[in-house]
């Protein structure tokens, strides 16, 4: 993180010093170095992610996967946002504070209108807030929510959020696109009134949604552009065939084996960053045959990584060994041994299990990237040692919402999160919404919320070593590889940033970018 500003590391160094104080004037701009150039405003842009369904929200609370998370983005601010270095950035909030990581005092920013013309006040941070708590809201980070003690307004610009617990990260966690903040009293998501630097011209579930430039944002001279189309091609040829013929001019998730054809073609080009996004196998505890832990020991070591690396991402990945901290986390743990490509084990293991000579359905779908080829490839290895694996190909359009999660043997594929923290806690408390695998161990859970609060970063490494550990161990998911983010672009787009937890820029390009002329 060599360069100008604050990182993440550092901020953590000067939380864990004393008092938590952070400003919009005491941090990078989120522009970073980005608009060294001069941006020229107008023109529309088209932008096509590898998936849409019925499923489709305006909610933030709700948001579930790219496409949503780009869609919020266009319309609601949140309180911070986090920059290419993953340090936090004041956005709403112009100023967060404590003394002890528990009490916070949050100061917003005044001038902020809403689509409809009514200023943000308090009322609107703290009903957007609480509703995470709320179990009918159904939103994807309730189990972050929880440790919210209480949420209430302390002035007329001001908010004060009780933790029931220690959480220097929550600068950080109030990033994440399900925070961003709403009107009060908002249910019904039709449409979006939001502070946002796009206003919603419509919203199609499974089709489109157009923002237009919102021309009362409060950030002068923002955005640039004066529209922004978002739908899903599912299918990654259609994709890169649309970005190719001009019909969009930004795509995520290119296979490997389209990044010759995008960079030789003239105007285009692939945007390549390292992060910590990986497809896995998920294998449910809750029901046969991934009740028996020996049969989810075998399935991890039918993976070969090496080929997986190799095969189905063309080398544009890093070798995973199970545990969720991808290499560029701080809190990686390096130490753990990997696990090998191994298929007298996997049959020893399976055996025990008793599935040899049975068959056993693998789902896999393109919108879990790679998972078709890791499918396949496992299916050979599998066949070697006596077991079928009848590979199940679903369709993208709605499989987040039909197959993952329920079926017993299938892959998921996680977003980068900007913590170690927020990763464990969606994706593998107990309690968690997302808790791919229905992975229960209370020795996980305990260190995860004595991690949150401890201030001492060795000791809160060491209990990400054994959290880690124990996921590698005891957990129901497979983590071959962490795949580099590929998407294509065209040379017209300027203002780009590389930011390591997701595409378009962590999903919110659409404010930041301008046509070139």
């Amino acid at each position: 993180m060599a360069g100008g500003g604050v990182t993440r590391r550092d901020m953590m160094r000067t939380l864990l010093a004393g008092s938590i104080v952070m400003s919009a004037g005491g941090l990078l701009t989120a522009t970073g170095t980005a608009f060294a150039q001069t941006p020229r405003r107008g023109g529309k842009i088209k932008i096509a992610t590898q998936s849409s369904s019925t499923a489709d929200t305006l909610d933030p609370a709700k948001s579930a996967h790219s496409t949503d998370y780009t869609r919020v983005n266009m319309f609601y601010n949140g309180l911070t946002t986090l920059d290419e270095k993953l340090a936090p950035q004041m956005v709403l909030a112009e100023a967060m504070s404590s003394s002890d990581a528990t009490l916070w005092t949050i100061t917003l920013r005044k001038g902020v209108l809403f689509h409809d013309g009514q200023p943000l006040t308090p009322a609107d941070v703290v009903f957007s807030l609480l509703r995470h708590k709320d179990p009918a809201t159904a939103s994807k980070v309730k189990v972050i929510a929880d440790q919210f003690e209480s949420i209430k307004a302390t002035g007329p610009n001001e908010v004060q959020i009780q933790l029931k617990s220690p959480d220097a990260d929550l600068p950080v966690v109030l990033a994440t696109a399900q925070f961003l903040i709403i009107k009060n009293g908002t249910t019904t998501f039709t449409t979006a009134n939001g502070t946002g630097a796009f206003k919603c011209q419509e919203f199609v579930p499974g089709v489109r949604t157009v923002g237009v430039r919102n021309e009362h944002y409060w950030k002068s001279g923002r955005p640039y552009l004066d529209e922004v189309t978002l739908f899903g091609i599912p299918d990654e040829a259609a994709r890169v065939n649309a970005l190719l013929s001009g019909d969009v001019q930004w795509i995520n998730e290119v296979n490997p084996r389209s990044t010759k054809r995008i960079d030789s073609a003239a105007g285009y080009n692939v945007l390549e960053t390292k992060s910590g996004l990986y497809t896995d196998l998920v294998i449910r505890q809750d029901v046969a045959p991934g009740n028996s832990a020996d049969f989810t020991m075998g399935m991890k070591y039918l993976m070969d990584r090496e080929e997986i690396k190799s095969a189905a991402f063309r080398g544009f990945a890093v070798l995973g060994n199970d545990q969720p901290i991808d290499p560029t986390n701080r809190f990686y743990f390096a130490g753990l041994p990997q696990r090998p490509y191994d298929p007298e084990k996997a049959k020893f293991h399976l055996k025990k299990a008793g599935v040899l000579g049975t068959t056993i359905p693998l789902v896999a779908s393109v919108a879990a990237t790679g998972s078709v080829d890791i499918a396949l490839l496992m299916q050979q290895s599998a066949q070697k040692i006596g077991l079928k694996l009848d590979v199940k190909r679903m369709p993208a359009d709605g499989y987040w919402s039909n197959y993952w999660m329920k079926s017993p043997v299938g892959f998921g594929n996680i977003n980068p999160r900007p913590s170690a923290d927020i990763l464990f806690t969606q994706f593998f408390k107990s309690d968690a919404t997302w808790n791919e695998s229905g992975w229960k161990n209370a020795q996980f859970d305990q260190l995860l919320l004595a991690a949150r609060g401890e201030t001492d970063t060795a000791k809160r490494a060491k209990m990400y070593v054994d959290m880690q550990t124990l996921v590698h161990d005891k957990g129901g998911i497979g983590i071959p590889v962490f795949i580099t983010n590929l998407e294509g672009i065209s040379r017209k787009i300027k203002g780009i940033q590389r930011i390591p937890l997701g595409a378009f820029m962590n999903y919110t390009c659409a404010e930041y970018i301008w046509l070139e002329a």
